[in-house]
């Protein structure tokens, strides 16, 4: 007998997980892991989230490493301490710039497909959390609910509107847990 498929939450890394770095009204990712800080209800959300049967996956774009700006290390060092101190299942991470073309680069939805096959997930079931526009366009085309984080960045706005818009992690878990009725599968 085949196992019903289950669901997670999808969670962009920068802004969603740890606190962008904001210049100019546009969000960046630390630059070392000393710069990394964890959202400070994050570690609430994340358990309240795992413990209602979803499966947590980060999902994140880092072209600064196709670009030469940013080192695979670095990157891999933060994706390192987010897995450490938060319930992660994983963080699946796009490293390609913009004119690569590839299928992973948010706002095609290729990452949130690959933890879908890897972890047969009902995409159908299962969310986005994330605070740019690209974050929302990646869950609608995966067929994912799509909550959008506003911090009044100075930047575009999603196209179509979200599903659910929060000021805070735990307000967009809440908001998910209310929608999903808490019920483990």
């Amino acid at each position: 007998m085949r196992e019903p498929l289950r669901r997670a939450v999808f969670l962009d890394r920068d802004g969603v997980l740890n606190r962008a770095i904001v210049r100019n009204g546009t969000p960046h990712p630390p630059a070392t892991l000393a710069e990394l800080e964890i959202v400070p209800d994050a570690s609430r959300a994340l358990e309240d989230l795992k413990a209602a049967g979803f499966l947590l996956i980060g999902v994140t774009n880092q072209p600064d490493v196709g670009r030469g700006t940013q080192s695979r290390a670095v990157v891999e060092s933060i994706n390192a301490a987010l897995l450490a101190s938060l319930p992660l299942q994983e963080i699946l991470v796009c490293y390609h710039d913009d004119g690569d073309g590839c299928d992973c680069r948010k706002p095609r939805p290729g990452l949130i497909f690959q933890g879908s096959v890897r972890h047969a997930l009902d995409l159908s079931s299962s969310f986005i959390v994330g605070d740019r526009w690209k974050d929302m366009e990646t869950g609608r085309r995966a067929g994912c609910a799509t909550i959008f984080l506003d911090y009044d960045y100075g930047e575009r706005c999603p196209d179509s509107p979200p599903d659910y818009t929060a000021h805070s992690l735990s307000e967009a878990a809440a908001w998910i847990l209310r929608r999903a009725g808490g019920r483990d599968r």
